[in-house]
């Protein structure tokens, strides 16, 4: 008998529950699905802002009774923005979860979003978007998004710009609240040691002002390419070479990230044994998949020496084009066998399993068995491999470099590299 659980509320919010009767806690929290991509540009940057303002107070708590009432009990409340999801999520022993429960519904029905309160916030995010770009190795992956998408919502950053977070109303945070916190759009998921019922009958009482439905605005993925350099006096050249990729419903969504694995997701990859183990070209390199619901990328990552760099990129644009050629079946398994722990190892944590049901009912709308996911992997062999790195490179790279950019060659001469 499985032990996730899942009812919809009258309002449409869904509450999930994956049972863990050995653990003494509750992992719970409210994922939303909408991001950075469901802004309209003049407000790029009020999904984060959101999220930070609902922690500043609500008509029944003020900001510090919040953490207070969470820390009195030795729990944990916190939250993230990503450019398709938002979540506030808390970890509490399981005699607290409906006071975990409470807080988080508390917060998102009921936070006021004082005019003074805003403006202290206003400050402290302007100071996370300054230490972000005083942190090259991540600054480079926004440039990238927007070299990516260049003048598209999933181009734009989560944290938002200085200009325009700085001029954020209350009005135009109300109003994003408005349009896209509902029901319809949020799943409301526990793992560990949780009684279905009992944790429905409680979500029913405690977001019984929750609105039903909402109007999320989107646009569609439109991946382009480019090219993006910025000379800066920095010690290492931050480099991302990048490819359009697939969504999470690709039929090839599983064939990517085994590729990613093999290419450079572990020390026995090729990429870190070719760059760094054998020719010592960097300390950083490792590549990356990011999937939405209607498109995604691929990407590889590096730091490296200004002296490094004139043969760091054709090692990696080597080893894109042999491993569309050739793959051995010791390598795929290998891959296969780090997706598979990685995926058996996090049903040992309540919050990993929470997130995970989250965001599986927010994205295929049904939470999907752990043999389900290992089946899919498996069934991912050498050619499919080999398959979809050659239709990587049928598209326009993307290049995004911070440092010293001087000794990288230029980007048509990349693009011939990857032919």
């Amino acid at each position: 008998m499985s032990a996730v659980k899942v009812t919809t509320l009258s309002n449409g919010l869904r509450v999930a529950t994956d049972t863990m009767p050995d653990v003494q806690t509750v992992s719970l929290g409210c994922w939303v699905g909408v991001g950075t991509r469901n802004e309209p540009a003049p407000v790029n940057g009020v999904a984060h802002l959101v999220e930070h303002m609902l922690f500043k107070g609500t008509q029944r708590r003020s900001a510090y009774r919040i953490s207070e009432e969470i820390e009195n009990v030795g729990g944990q409340l916190n939250a993230y923005t990503t450019r398709e999801h938002t979540a506030y999520y808390a970890k509490v022993l399981h005699e607290d979860s409906a006071l975990a429960l409470d807080i988080i519904a508390d917060m998102l029905q009921n936070s006021v979003i004082d005019g003074e309160e805003l403006a202290r916030e206003r400050t402290v995010v302007l100071q996370e978007i300054g230490q972000a770009a005083d942190t090259p190795d991540d600054v480079i992956f926004d440039h990238f998004q927007a070299t990516a998408y260049p003048s598209q919502a999933l181009g734009r950053p989560v944290l938002g710009s200085e200009e325009i977070v700085g001029s954020l109303s209350r009005d135009a945070l109300v109003e994003y609240m408005r349009q896209n916190y509902a029901g319809s759009s949020m799943v409301l998921a526990a793992a560990g040691r949780i009684e279905h019922n009992r944790f429905v009958s409680l979500a029913e009482e405690a977001f019984a002002g929750l609105q039903a439905n909402a109007d999320p605005k989107g646009e569609a993925a439109a991946y382009r390419g480019g090219d993006f350099r910025e000379e800066r006096d920095l010690e290492q050249l931050h480099l991302v070479l990048g490819f359009d990729g697939v969504g999470i419903h690709d039929p090839d969504f599983y064939a990517h990230s085994v590729l990613s694995t093999l290419l450079g997701g572990g020390m026995s990859s090729r990429l870190f044994q070719e760059v760094r183990e054998k020719r010592g070209l960097v300390y950083s390199i490792y590549s990356f998949t990011g999937g939405y619901h209607d498109g995604g990328l691929f990407g590889i990552y590096a730091g490296t020496g200004p002296d490094e760099v004139t043969e760091l990129l054709p090692i990696v644009c080597e080893e894109l084009v042999k491993v569309g050629k050739d793959v051995t079946e010791d390598e795929v398994a290998r891959a296969r066998a780090q997706m598979k722990a990685g995926t058996l190892m996090a049903l040992e944590s309540s919050m990993s399993r929470c997130e995970q049901l989250g965001q599986q009912l927010l994205v295929y709308g049904r939470p999907v068995p752990v043999d389900e996911m290992v089946r899919r992997i498996d069934a991912v062999d050498c050619d499919a491999v080999m398959r979809v790195a050659r239709r990587l490179r049928a598209c326009m790279p993307t290049v995004a470099a911070l440092g010293p950019v001087s000794g990288l060659e230029d980007y048509s001469r990349i693009t011939a590299r990857l032919a």
